[in-house]
């Protein structure tokens, strides 16, 4: 087991020392709520000479990600952090970053979008984000945020794919709350990440090459969007395999999604990020009074872990699916019609039963919980209906 530093940490902090472990040679950030320590603390270790990285400050986000893309091209390895109104003023760069296939790695404080104005956590930014050819991983604590951050370079850089990393956490939920985490040695760490390789830099006067050049009326276009879909499901199984190496170095756990008494539950409720382990919780009082209760936490979101969603809810009587954000004019939010499209593929029909909770940070208690495992119970029995709901607004 390598040399390790415990202390107590923000999950901010963490993604922090995380990107200082990992070293980029250009970091462009602009600060946000609840963001802002994140870059706050990593210019501290810029100024004290900790990390060799040329730290840009910009006057915006959307510039913020410009330099990451252009770096980044260079051959440079980059990494940036923002938070809602932030990721939205981004919005025309992500799909650049992405459509260039740049491995920048970018920390994401999830949080509500205006209007009306609201600084707290809830998943309506990065849901905005979702299909625009990111890899996105949600992390349910301050540990996991650190070892989310290290893992997306190694995904963001393979050969293979090529793709820009969004690494989330929950806003002032996980990136401002207190908790025990572990920090592995420096040199385990830089071991772990490597040396990034650049595939076709520019700054290389031996081959010429070119970025992000017009696309004629032809296929041209079309062929990239497509090589791009290749990619990010072909990342699948690479996103397993250098998160199994993490996971063997610090001997914590990492999969696509954490089934929590699935294999024999009756009533599952799907969630992502923090609100998790108070759904345990619940789900470990229902199994003390005989209710098969279980929990499927879905931890990498981008490429959609369909099969392994699939395998865990494949029993049940009927699922809850959590969505902390709403996807206005569809019949269900951003998870509920991910998880339903998954299912789909059983022969038999699971009823199912979409949440939206927590929005703009609001508190999902232990009693909402409860009430939705009720209902699950009530789903299954044919007494209630499927369909979407909001969970604990008065």
């Amino acid at each position: 087991m390598p040399d390790i530093t415990v202390l107590a940490a923000t999950g901010n902090l963490m993604v922090s020392e995380a990107l200082r472990q990992a070293e980029p040679d250009v970091i462009a950030a602009y600060p946000i709520t609840p963001q802002t320590a994140v870059v706050e603390e990593y210019s501290k270790y810029v100024a004290d000479g900790r990390v060799h990285t040329e730290y840009v400050n910009v006057e915006s986000e959307h510039s913020s990600l410009s330099a990451c893309i252009g770096a980044s091209a260079a051959g440079a390895r980059v990494a940036t952090a923002t938070s809602s109104q932030g990721l939205a003023l981004m919005w025309e760069e992500l799909h650049i970053a992405s459509g260039m296939r740049l491995p920048i790695v970018m920390a994401n404080a999830n949080r509500a979008i205006s209007a009306p104005i609201n600084i707290h956590g809830d998943h309506s930014d990065v849901m905005g984000a979702r299909d625009s050819g990111w890899v996105i991983m949600f992390a349910e604590t301050a540990q996991e945020a650190y070892d989310n951050t290290l893992i997306s370079f190694r995904i963001a850089e393979h050969p293979d794919v090529q793709l820009p990393v969004m690494t989330t956490l929950d806003g002032f939920i996980t990136t401002h709350a207190m908790e025990r985490c572990e920090i592995l040695d420096d040199e385990v760490v830089k071991a772990y990440v490597g040396e990034r390789t650049p595939i076709n830099p520019l700054i290389n006067g031996d081959k010429p090459v070119s970025h992000g050049m017009f696309a004629s009326l032809g296929n041209s276009y079309f062929k990239v969007k497509k090589a791009e879909r290749a990619a990010i499901d072909a990342s699948h199984p690479i996103i397993k395999q250098v998160g199994d190496e993490w996971a063997n170095i610090c001997k914590r756990p990492f999969d696509y999604v954490d089934a929590y008494e699935c294999d024999d539950a009756d009533f599952i409720i799907v969630v992502l990020g923090s609100a998790a382990g108070n759904v345990r919780a619940v789900a470990r009082d229902l199994r003390a009074q005989g209710i098969k209760a279980g929990v499927l936490r879905i931890r990498v979101y981008r490429p959609f872990p369909a099969a392994e969603v699939l395998e865990a809810l494949k029993g049940a009587k009927a699922v809850g699916i959590f969505d902390r954000s709403d996807a206005f004019g569809a019949q269900y939010g951003p998870v509920g019609l991910d998880v339903r499209t998954a299912l789909y593929d059983l022969p038999a029909r699971i009823p199912t039963r979409n949440y939206i909770y927590g929005l703009g940070g609001a508190d999902i208690t232990i009693q909402t919980i409860k009430d939705a495992f009720d209902e699950l119970q009530q789903l299954a029995a044919g007494s209630i209906d499927e369909g979407l709901c909001y969970l604990g607004v008065r």
